[in-house]
């Protein structure tokens, strides 16, 4: 086509391009670029016009040139495929009638702001820039697989795909992507998959208020991505896996106020993670799954209402818990792991809770630990766990020892006092004392001479035999929980 064979409106664009000025078609500033279909000539440009500009239009000296359209209705294919454009492209508010294709190309700066496609394909697109999709509706798939962006990428407030129909692949294909600042995608929509796999961001990742929709599959999936500073998830919906696996985030995962929801599977996948800070804070409980295996967090800010009633947490380690609670509040989250009883969780909640000084609950966590292991054991060592629970709580309530052994001596004095068992050698027993009797009972590292000296018939020798059983007992457990605390210290 030669360059000259242009329509009035072609003939704006080709004039102002040298200049660098922009061109508006519009008749007012709030018409509905959904409506450009109808357009006329007036303000219809063909994609291959505006290539030739692209690639070998005019340039004036000490000017800088540049694409800087408003409301135009584009006709064909905007094939810039493996192009190097030296000039940046600022398409706003227009109507795509055909996908554009910037695979391969270089460009200084993209913007489509407020346009209407049917799609965009632009994998491994290098922008010296920023890219802009702000406020696009766009109803096909984006692709920017292994794009490299120096600037930012903004989606804010885009819609992408339509919610009646079911795409083949991601509808936001940003996978593999080097993008040099931020990620800014407040209020995106996007129905189907937003593909974030192995990108790395410079910057920050904000998905502020964004709804993510793709029912029974993947609303996001950011696999191993990495980021400067933070992953913003405020206000966010989704509707599928948010998948998180393998993710760099040096400071914050904020899911403030989130709504996550995948009924039938995993709503949460952050395993094998390393994150600053994870927040869930007022969000709404978490429909579906969470799984944090392997994670490392340094500050987990999670209320206990925002856990769902699957949770895979093996692994998961944390230096501080927020807010913070009583053990009792936190205690059920550990009985929910997919894996029945695992003890890594409850040591790393015992080590959370010793970090910030409260004792009294690190040990409520062990004590919980070994009641929750003693389900597991053989019907003999259960018992045996009881009576150290019930004697001395495992040696982390000794003072429920004393208590034991207090109720006991009594009862044994008591009962002998009213009864004296007969001497064996009454020339040769000393005087009978039924306190120093009991302890002498109870107490096998000590003898009094008490026991020795008389033997009780009837039910009292039974009761001595009692006292005597319970004594090894009581012994052995306070044995066991002082090498448990010593162990500890």
């Amino acid at each position: 086509m030669e360059i000259t064979d242009l329509t009035p409106a072609e003939r704006r664009v080709r004039d102002a391009f040298p200049h660098g000025e922009g061109v508006d078609f519009r008749e007012s500033d709030d018409e509905d670029p959904e409506q450009g279909a109808s357009w006329g000539p007036q303000r219809t440009l063909r994609a291959e016009v505006l290539r030739a500009l692209l690639l070998d239009g005019t340039v004036r000296e000490g000017r800088i040139a540049g694409l800087k359209v408003w409301g135009a209705r584009i006709t064909g294919v905007l094939h810039l495929m493996y192009g190097t454009v030296d000039h940046p492209v600022r398409l706003r508010a227009c109507h795509f009638e055909e996908t554009p294709n910037l695979y391969g190309a270089r460009i200084p700066a993209l913007v489509l702001t407020d346009s209407v496609l049917p799609g965009l394909t632009a994998g491994t697109l290098r922008v010296d820039g920023t890219l802009r999709i702000t406020c696009c509706r766009i109803a096909g798939r984006v692709r920017l697989a292994g794009a490299r962006i120096s600037g930012a990428f903004f989606a804010n407030q885009a819609r992408l795909g339509r919610p009646d129909q079911v795409l083949d692949e991601p509808v936001l294909q940003l996978g593999h992507a080097d993008v040099g600042a931020d990620v800014r995608a407040v209020g995106l929509v996007a129905h189907g998959e937003v593909r974030l796999k192995g990108t790395t961001v410079g910057g920050q990742v904000n998905l502020d208020d964004a709804v993510l929709r793709n029912p029974g599959g993947t609303a996001l999936d950011a696999e191993t991505l990495s980021v400067g500073t933070d992953l913003r998830g405020m206000r966010l919906r989704t509707d599928g896996r948010f998948n998180l696996r393998g993710v760099r985030i040096p400071h914050q995962l904020n899911l403030a106020y989130a709504r996550l929801s995948h009924p039938e599977g995993v709503a949460l996948r952050a395993s094998s993670s390393v994150i600053g800070e994870l927040w869930l804070r007022e969000a709404a409980p978490v429909e579906g799954a969470v799984n944090l295996r392997r994670a490392q967090v340094d500050l987990l800010h999670v209320p206990p209402e925002a856990w769902p009633e699957r949770v895979q947490i093996d692994g998961l380690s944390y230096r501080v818990l927020a807010p913070h609670l009583p053990p009792e509040q936190r205690l059920p989250l550990l009985e929910r792991e997919a894996g029945g009883y695992l003890p890594y969780p409850y040591e790393q909640l015992t080590t959370a809770y010793r970090t910030v000084g409260d004792d009294a609950a690190a040990r409520t966590v062990q004590l919980a630990k070994l009641r929750r292991h003693r389900r597991t054991l053989p019907p003999y060592a259960r018992l045996w766990g009881w009576l150290q629970d019930a004697a001395v709580g495992y040696g982390f309530r000794p003072m429920r020892a004393a208590g034991w052994l207090l109720l006991l001596l009594c009862t044994g004095t008591l009962a002998f006092a009213l009864h004296h068992p007969p001497a064996l050698k009454p020339s040769e027993a000393p005087a009978f004392n039924p306190l120093f009797y009991t302890l002498d009972l109870l107490l096998p590292i000590i003898d009094f001479g008490q026991e020795g000296a008389y033997a009780p018939r009837g039910w009292y020798q039974w009761l001595s035999y009692l006292l005597i059983v319970t004594g090894w007992v009581l012994a052995t457990t306070i044995a066991a929980g002082v090498s448990r605390s010593l162990s500890r210290q």
